[in-house]
């Protein structure tokens, strides 16, 4: 070349027959992971324009990534995965580390250096959607050299997943630091590197990650009109209002503002009626308004709380005021009816200390005992209530009444009860004479010695019957090894299921088999929905929906590539595609149809996710996971449900069918269809 060079690379492993046989096997994720790292120095190699062309065995060429040669590692990322993935990057904004984060990684004072790290790059945002599916576009850079640092990827995704959890970011991070610093010889391929001071540098990216993210939490995106289309809302009395101290800045309506009119003006009205000139408005708002009830209606007579003394005066006990207690029996009551029985229409208390209204109580002798309960005076109407709704209460069954430690008496029958316990006189206890009587016993040692013996004998023998029974049979000795091996080794094939011995139903819900002598209890619902699922999985087409337009999807040149190399299983999931190989990159292939069954609807994400899953296994069908879900939602809904009686036929076909499935341990949402409950030559026969 006039300038530069070319490298041709022929042959390659043909000298190593073994290696050469296992490449050839796996040569397209060979190839998916040789683009994954040219597009490592894609992103990197600024003002460097970079193309890469694949030749199949027809011979024909095709792109499969380019650059322009910029000078910005956005325009890089732009021109190899497409602008959609820039519109969804943050740029990274360097912070020095907090003092919890400083602490949490145990860093002292002398370890934390100036300008030790230079990070730079760009990461997905936190927004649900913009992530991606796996880490497949995640790019770590040491001075310009793309490495695999586990550390640091564990903490990206740990912070990302914090504000994102069911996807993973887009990382594109290079990290600047002295070469004296970084050791890169640790591995042939120079992808695990030995890093300085490497908790600092994690103590950064935790601290800078988490404030990016924090930033955008609260932000939602407004749609903001100009300033002609503001207006200012107008009063009930069609009076402009004047902006104070106590109102607040004034509320503001645009032509796209979807707030109520009339609460707005009641909330003027409302926020006015502090002004003395503005009783009109408060007149007009109270009517539409329902204001909230203060503590002062409940009270019949209320008086400014102070903090002087208590009053104590001389009172009877129909008018003993209860301070601290209640005497609601349903611990249920409403507010209202709570606070009147504590206040008993007493004036208005503060803890800790109310004043009393003399001439509200009567001056007279009260009767000092501490076993008394104060009968609260309560107001006739708020009587009368409570009494009908504890009527209506105690025809009901579920109510909870309050336990009392003591039973509530009246004043005559807890006097009377007492002068009767004082009268009655105390019986003491008489002492007994109790008559002995001595019985003679024979003992004989040898009897003794031969009833042991014989209890010895007997213990021996249970001893050997129970080792009998043992769980685990074979020797533990050199020779016996293979059949130790073979009672460990305890595998369920799926041919067992055939010759399965249907034993019956239990509970209406599970299936109990028997194979040679292990027992099985088989849930008949997962069965059948597994079942279910694999056959809608291998034998459903999705129909599509054809556009009016033809649909660009920008997708990278390994991604188009992908899709054309899969073109029928994604024709299979009721996708069509329109393809022009001799287009631009990104431009080559178009959505001409989407799938879509009742009220499911499929789109380009579900797109991307298939040519995920094919780029690991190429050529093997399968489905997205929103079309799984769907499938597993109808599977469910046609299987047979738990409470079902099943005929012996019944049973056996649903058994049979966990033979013929591919996968049949788990039900499409994680449920074990089997379990093993016992085996009968470990039963003793006691």
């Amino acid at each position: 070349m006039q300038q530069g060079m070319t490298v041709s690379l022929l042959q390659l492993f043909y000298t190593l027959p073994v290696r050469y046989k296992e490449f050839q096997r796996n040569i397209k994720k060979e190839f998916t992971k040789m683009v994954h790292v040219l597009q490592a120095y894609c992103i990197i190699s600024t003002g460097v324009r970079i193309t890469c062309s694949n030749q199949n065995g027809q011979g024909k060429r095709s792109t499969v990534l380019t650059t322009s040669g910029s000078q910005s590692m956005r325009d890089n990322i732009g021109a190899i995965f497409g602008p959609k993935q820039i519109q969804s990057l943050l740029p990274f904004q360097q912070v020095s580390p907090t003092e919890n984060v400083i602490e949490e990684y145990g860093i002292t004072d002398t370890d934390l250096p100036k300008q030790f790290f230079l990070v730079t790059g760009f990461v997905s945002r936190g927004d649900h959607g913009v992530g991606r599916s796996a880490t497949d576009r995640q790019f770590f850079f040491i001075n310009n050299r793309p490495c695999d640092p586990p550390k640091v990827t564990k903490l990206v995704n740990e912070v990302y997943h914090m504000y994102n959890r069911h996807q993973y970011p887009f990382v594109s991070l290079n990290i600047t630091v002295a070469s004296e610093c970084v050791d890169v010889n640790v591995t042939p391929d120079k992808r695990q590197i030995f890093l300085q001071k490497e908790k600092f540098l994690l103590a950064i990216l935790k601290t800078s990650l988490i404030n990016m993210y924090e930033a955008g939490v609260n932000k939602i995106s407004l749609n903001l009109t100009s300033a002609s289309d503001v207006r200012r809302v107008a009063l009930p009395d069609e009076t402009m209002a004047e902006p104070s101290e106590d109102i607040g800045p004034p509320v503001i309506q645009s032509q796209t503002s979807s707030m109520n009119l009339s609460v707005l003006r009641a909330a003027f009205s409302n926020a006015n009626s502090s002004k003395p000139g503005n009783k009109s408005c408060v007149e007009k708002a109270s009517k539409c308004i329902p204001t909230q009830k203060t503590l002062k209606s409940f009270f019949r007579n209320a008086v400014t709380p102070t903090r002087s003394p208590v009053v104590k005066t001389s009172t009877s006990t129909s008018d003993v005021l209860s301070y601290g207690k209640t005497s609601c029996i349903d611990s249920k009551q409403d507010d209202a009816e709570s606070i009147c029985d504590l206040t008993a229409g007493s004036p208005k208390l503060s803890p800790p200390y109310a004043t009393v209204d003399a001439s509200d109580v009567k001056n007279e002798t009260l009767a000092e005992n501490a076993h008394i309960h104060p009968t609260p005076v309560v107001q006739p109407a708020l009587q009368a209530e409570a009494s009908i709704q504890d009527k209506h209460r105690s025809l009901s069954p579920e109510v909870k009444r309050a336990k009392r430690e003591t039973p509530y008496l009246p004043l005559e029958e807890k006097l009377k009860t007492l002068c009767d316990s004082v009268e009655k006189p105390i019986k003491a206890d008489a002492a007994v004479c109790i008559q002995r009587r001595a019985v003679p016993l024979q003992f004989s040692l040898p009897e003794l010695s031969g009833k042991l013996s014989k209890l010895r004998e007997k213990q021996k023998q249970s001893l050997g019957a129970k080792l009998s029974y043992r769980r685990f049979r074979a020797k533990i000795e050199p020779g016996e090894n293979p059949s130790a091996e073979e009672e460990l080794k305890k595998e369920i094939s799926k041919e067992m299921f055939k010759v399965m011995e249907i034993i019956g139903q239990f509970n209406l819900g599970f299936i109990i088999t028997k194979f040679n002598s292990d027992i099985f209890m088989i849930d008949q619902h997962a069965t059948d929905e597994k079942y279910n699922f694999e056959m809608l999985q291998q034998h459903t087409v999705l129909q599509g929906q054809k556009l009016i337009v033809p649909q660009k999807l920008q997708l990278p040149a390994v991604s188009e590539s992908v899709l054309m190399e899969n073109i029928d299983i994604f024709r299979k999931n009721g996708f069509e595609f329109l393809v022009d190989e001799d287009a631009q990159v990104m431009e080559r292939v178009k959505l001409v149809s989407l799938p879509t069954s009742k009220n499911w609807t499929f789109g380009p994400a579900d797109i991307e996710e298939l040519i995920f899953m094919l780029s690991d296994s190429p050529g093997v069908m399968c489905r997205p996971s929103r079309v799984r879900q769907m499938f597993a939602s109808r599977a469910c809904r046609k299987s047979v449900m738990i409470g079902t009686a099943l005929s012996d036929s019944e049973m056996r076909k649903l058994v049979d069918h966990m033979g013929e499935i591919d996968h049949p341990w788990n039900c499409p949402h994680g449920r074990p269809t089997m379990r093993h409950l016992a085996n009968l030559d470990l039963i003793s026969q006691d």
